[in-house]
């Protein structure tokens, strides 16, 4: 990872960066989603305040003094992950994932909405597994994916 970037713990200074960032993120991969069912930036805000930052632990990756993507995780439930478009193919979505495996060594799984092509590709190339196929609960109400990732058993005979 770049040396000029840092994970680390949320801190509520980085309110206004993050939600800002985290709709920039969702109006650049999922714009035709974003405009039929978006919300009112307002309502990115109580919600991130009000159900991201109250059920999940919320990490920030900070380049040069700024926010540029967070990951927010409930035990192994990868709950939020997004990198602002500006730094995207960089490798920060991949040190993020890297920072979730090890804390949860052994098993992670998330949800995103199929039609955010990205994402999936994403998080295909980065060893996880499509498990299922569903619905996000409303006020999405969106066709989804459930990803898992396990780490692999290691082969019988071979060194560990």
């Amino acid at each position: 990872m770049n040396r000029n970037l840092i994970i680390r713990e949320y801190r509520p200074e980085d309110f206004d960066a993050v939600t800002i960032l985290w709709r920039i993120s969702r109006e650049k991969s999922v714009p035709g989603f974003q405009r039929e069912k978006g919300h009112f930036f307002y309502e990115d805000q109580d919600y991130f305040q009000n159900k991201i930052l109250k059920q999940n632990k919320v990490w920030i990756v900070e380049k040069t003094g700024c926010p540029v993507a967070f990951m927010a995780m409930e035990n192994e439930f990868i709950d939020q992950l997004y990198v602002h478009p500006d730094h995207w193919r960089m490798g920060i979505g991949e040190a993020l994932l890297n920072f979730a495996r090890e804390r949860c060594p052994d098993h992670l799984w998330l949800y995103t909405l199929q039609v955010n092509v990205n994402a999936r590709a994403f998080y295909e190339k980065n060893g996880f597994v499509a498990e299922s196929f569903g619905f996000s609960d409303p006020p999405e109400n969106e066709p989804d994916v459930e990803y898992h990732w396990r780490r692999k058993a290691p082969r019988e005979g071979a060194l560990q």
